[in-house]
């Protein structure tokens, strides 16, 4: 059997599914950080992956895909499906503790670590001139979580985990470009997702009553819809691309978390946002002057 071919970049297109996936994200979190306040952010992770495995094996059934767990690349599924795992658990947890809007900043790490794998990975490069804008976007991190400092909460380190799962997860979806559908790769993510938190639950488990059911349909609707989005942006184009517009989610987070939790973000955090959103958006420019440029990366 061939292999599916690798298509076109289409660096416009993967902008815009990838601004579409992250406000649908930021949606999802924002049901879930509802649920955290009666549920445990194992439990509401199961109900989102329970809610994930029914719409994509009833998309794989109405498609006619009938194996859709046969994948070319079976191992690196398998790993991204852990790693967007990792990063549900590790982040709801960070949410049940954090103001939205902290947390999201805090879990911008993810792109700077996308950066780096990137080279060793995928075989990108990166020049001098992206390698420092990274640094100051992490120095924007280390402005909102402020280690050391007496405002610093333990929780911070929350979101850093849920940021290395996810910057795992991105890349390995970059590396199995034109391997699978997205129809297996949501899949192998949703069946992954639902036997672990499926083992974990009982642990903690807590009744939940319509409510948090309801929540949790909206939750697991709505990330599903974003999965989607994400893996055919990371069709279009490269990761090095993609990981700046991420921070577009701070917008998100911080007018959700207002409008809905109250949290009004401190002006350290909205400092560090602030330097985070200026690295990425140089990054971006770089990216850009490095594809029409012959010369080498900087």
């Amino acid at each position: 059997m061939n292999e599916p071919s690798i298509p076109r970049d289409q660096p416009l297109r993967g902008i815009v599914l990838m601004l579409a996936a992250l406000a649908c994200f930021s949606c999802s979190d924002a049901a879930s950080k509802l649920i955290t306040a009666t549920l445990p952010a194992v439990e509401v992770a199961w109900l989102r992956f329970c809610v994930f495995t029914l719409l994509i094996l009833g998309a794989a059934r109405m498609t006619g895909q009938e194996r859709p767990l046969q994948s070319h690349r079976p191992v690196l599924q398998t790993l991204r499906a852990l790693g967007l795992l990792g990063s549900s658990i590790f982040f709801i947890m960070g949410l049940s503790l954090l103001p939205m809007a902290e947390a999201a900043a805090i879990a911008f790490i993810s792109p700077m670590i996308v950066t780096a794998l990137s080279i060793p990975i995928l075989g990108e490069v990166v020049g001098w001139k992206r390698w420092g804008a990274v640094v100051v976007g992490l120095l924007g991190v280390f402005i909102v979580v402020r280690p050391g400092a007496g405002a610093f909460n333990p929780a911070a380190m929350l979101p850093i985990l849920s940021a290395i799962s996810w910057a795992v997860a991105l890349v390995v979806t970059r590396k199995m470009r034109g391997s699978d559908g997205p129809l297996v790769s949501l899949t192998y993510a949703a069946i992954m997702g639902l036997l672990v938190t499926s083992a974990l639950v009982p642990f903690t488990w807590v009744m939940p009553g319509w409510r948090e059911i309801a929540l949790g349909l909206v939750t697991g609707i709505v990330s599903t819809i974003a999965q989607w989005l994400l893996i055919l942006a990371f069709q279009q184009t490269r990761a090095s691309v993609l990981a700046p517009i991420s921070y577009s989610q701070l917008v998100w987070s911080g007018l959700l978390g207002y409008v809905i939790f109250g949290n009004v973000p401190d002006r350290w955090t909205l400092v560090g946002a602030s330097v985070i959103i200026a690295s990425g958006l140089y990054n971006a420019h770089r990216e850009r002057a490095v594809r029409m440029s012959p010369g080498p990366a900087e």
